[in-house]
């Protein structure tokens, strides 16, 4: 029987969501798809739902989803692709959909291809020779790393002398955190430059609890490095970007902006904090975040297609 297809609205996200926590007890055995993440995904800035959402059915049942945008304004296109494991034929029709979409949107950005990356567990659902037979490749590999926290022994951390941690509760404190991050992840794989305002859309701002947003300052470099946390998953805490500045990298600012969002954590009940970090950054940060407790939950590969 021919699958049913159609585009997303935003209606549809309560059945995504349980689609892609169907796609999570399978991969990384619970379910970590909340439904404000998938709402915040199908309202993307840059994504046309008519044009850059699919959904296919099986039935009345939800078997297969695909959603793109483009943050780049060029050649760079993001997609996401998640299918049902007996139901390969509706995740190929999805994924041949996306790089049709993908070309005429970097073509739409005068661009004369499309460079598509697609994250996925090490060991999806989808078929990965559904990828290996249209020429895509694996460019890099993350880790999602989590650590137990516990409130008797996950104190709030005292700054060294010279050194001042605070919230980012004001509107300049917000702008710093803007300028801070965009320096310290230029230097990152698949960094895309984002203005004031569409950094706070990626960041859901109007959802976020700014109290879990720290700076770190000293005296020699003024606001010196980040933290943005957020706890609005159920599955955990979750540190969304941490960052230092290159002159000021050495000196403990990185565990200790840390240490204080594990504390925070700990004080609201929380038993388990996560990130994700790029296994090949030269910033130090798979180690730092090592010392500081954090150990392997799952992994993830960045697929990339070059399309012409």
């Amino acid at each position: 029987m021919p699958y049913l297809q159609r585009h997303a609205g935003l209606a549809d996200a309560p059945a995504i969501t349980e689609l892609l926590n169907a796609v999570d007890e399978i991969e990384i055995g619970r379910r970590e798809t909340d439904l404000a993440t998938v709402e915040a995904d199908l309202g993307h800035p840059e994504v046309d739902l008519e044009h850059d959402s699919w959904l296919a059915f099986d039935g009345e049942r939800l078997v297969a989803y695909g959603l793109l945008w483009d943050d780049s304004g060029n050649e760079r296109i993001d997609v996401d692709h998640y299918v049902l494991p007996e139901h390969q034929r509706a995740g190929a029709q999805i994924l041949d959909a996306l790089q049709i979409r993908a070309l005429a949107r970097a073509r739409g950005n005068g661009a004369a291809k499309a460079v598509v990356h697609l994250h996925l567990n090490t060991r999806p659902t989808l078929h990965t020779s559904l990828l290996d037979e249209r020429g895509w490749y694996v460019v890099r590999r993350y880790h999602v790393l989590q650590r137990p926290l516990d409130r008797a022994e996950d104190h709030t951390p005292e700054p060294p002398r010279g050194v001042r941690l605070r919230p980012c509760t004001a509107e300049a404190d917000r702008r710093s955190a803007h300028l801070l991050h965009q320096s310290t992840f230029a230097e990152h794989f698949d960094f895309q430059p984002r203005t004031y305002d569409q950094w706070l859309h990626d960041i859901d701002a109007e959802r976020l609890d700014w109290s879990l947003v720290w700076l770190v300052g000293t005296e020699e470099w003024g606001d010196a490095g980040f933290l943005i946390a957020r706890d609005d998953r159920e599955a955990m805490g979750w540190i969304r970007s941490v960052g230092v500045l290159r002159e000021a990298r050495g000196r403990g600012l990185g565990g200790l902006l840390l240490r204080q969002a594990f504390a925070a954590f700990a004080a609201r009940g929380r038993d388990t904090v996560g990130l994700g970090v790029d296994t090949a950054n030269a910033t130090g940060a798979p180690e730092l975040y090592g010392r500081n407790g954090l150990s392997l939950h799952y992994a993830v590969d960045t697929w990339e297609a070059v399309l012409i």
